[in-house]
C-alpha cells in the first residue's frame, strides 16, 4: 500500500496525491460505508493504486488515518487554520463569521479573519469595524487585496505550515484571492449588480499544495446552520472575550443574556466588548435555546 492525501473527490471517485506529487484515482472500499465513514478532501490515507486496466482500472482507499479535524459542510478534513473571508462588497455577513468562529473553536482550529478587496474606498472602515468587534476573540484581522497585492505576502507567511480552508459568503473573492496567493487559474465570478451577491463558482472542495502550505478551496456558501444541538449555556465558552469577566457574574451558570449582575453585560456597557458582537451572541443564544427545547420533537 502507498501513502497519500486526498486532494479532490467527485461522484464516488477520489484523487489522491503521493509524496512525489503523482496522482491516483481511487474508490472507497465498502467497509467505509458500513462504518458510516466517507473519505474527505484533506484525509491522509493508505491506498492501493489501480492497474489502469479493466475492473482494476481505479485503485482503492484502504485506510483513513485519524483526523485532526473534520467538517461535513463543506466536506473537508485535517484543517488547522480556518480563514474567514469577508469584503466591503457584498455587505459582510458577520453572523456567518461568528458561526464559523464557533465551529473553529469546537474543532480546535485557529482562525484568521480576512477583509478582501482592501483596494475599495470603503475597505478601511470594514477593517476597522472588524478589528473593533473581534478584539479579544483570539483572531487576527487582516485587510488584503487580490487586485493590487496588498498584504498578500503577509498572508502567505501567515499560512505557512498550515492546512487552510477559506470560507465565507459567496462573492467575497475566495478563489480570486487564491489565484493571487499562488498563481492559480481558478474560475471566478462577478458580483451581481442587481442583488449584490456573489455567484458561487467553486463546486467541489479541492486541495492545493504550495511548499509547506496546503489550501483547501471549498464551495462558497452564504448560510451556516448550527447543526449540533447543545446546552445553550455552553455557547458562552466559544467567546474568548467573555472569559475575563465570566467568574464575576452574580449567578452561576450565567448565560450572559438578561441576568442581573452579569459581568459580561456590564463589560459591554463599559465598551470592553463590542455591542454588535454581543447582540449577535444573543441571536445565536436564542437559536440554541429553541433547538434545545425542540431536541426531542
Amino acid at each position: 500500500m502507498m501513502e497519500g492525501i486526498i486532494v479532490r473527490g467527485r461522484g464516488g471517485f477520489y484523487t489522491a496525491r503521493d509524496q512525489d506529487g503523482h496522482e491516483y484515482v481511487l474508490r472507497a472500499k465498502k467497509k467505509f460505508r458500513r462504518q458510516n465513514i466517507s473519505p474527505l478532501v484533506g484525509d491522509q490515507i493508505l491506498f492501493t493504486p489501480g492497474t489502469g486496466e479493466g475492473k482494476e482500472e481505479d485503485g482503492w482507499v484502504e485506510e483513513i488515518k485519524p483526523r485532526v479535524s473534520q467538517c461535513l459542510r463543506p466536506p473537508v478534513a485535517n484543517v488547522s487554520l480556518l480563514c474567514i473571508v469577508t469584503a466591503p462588497r457584498p455587505a459582510p455577513d458577520w453572523l456567518l463569521a461568528d458561526k464559523l468562529m464557533i465551529f473553529a473553536r469546537k474543532q480546535g482550529l485557529k482562525t484568521l479573519l480576512l477583509v478582501n478587496k482592501a483596494d475599495l474606498p470603503q475597505a478601511q472602515d470594514t477593517v476597522s469595524l472588524a478589528q473593533a468587534m473581534y478584539a479579544g476573540a483570539e483572531t487576527q484581522v487582516l485587510g488584503v487585496s487580490a487586485q493590487n497585492g496588498q498584504a498578500v505576502d503577509a498572508l502567505r507567511a501567515y499560512l505557512s505550515g498550515h492546512t487552510c480552508c477559506f470560507s465565507g459568503q459567496s462573492g467575497v473573492g475566495k478563489s480570486t484571492l487564491l489565484n493571487a496567493l499562488f498563481g492559480l487559474s481558478q474560475e471566478t465570478g462577478d458580483i451581481s449588480r442587481k442583488i449584490q451577491r456573489g455567484k458561487n463558482t467553486t463546486r467541489h472542495a479541492e486541495l492545493f499544495t504550495f511548499g509547506d502550505i496546503r489550501v483547501i478551496d471549498t464551495p462558497g456558501f452564504s448560510l451556516l446552520e448550527m447543526d449540533e444541538v447543545f446546552d445553550p449555556v455552553l455557547l458562552r465558552d466559544y467567546y474568548p472575550e467573555f472569559e475575563p469577566y465570566a467568574d464575576a457574574c452574580r449567578f452561576s451558570p450565567c448565560y450572559h443574556g438578561t441576568e442581573p449582575g452579569c459581568a459580561v453585560l456590564a463589560a459591554a456597557k463599559e465598551g470592553k466588548i463590542h455591542p454588535a458582537r454581543l447582540a449577535r451572541y444573543h441571536t445565536l443564544l436564542a437559536e440554541c435555546r429553541q433547538a434545545w427545547r425542540e431536541r426531542y420533537d
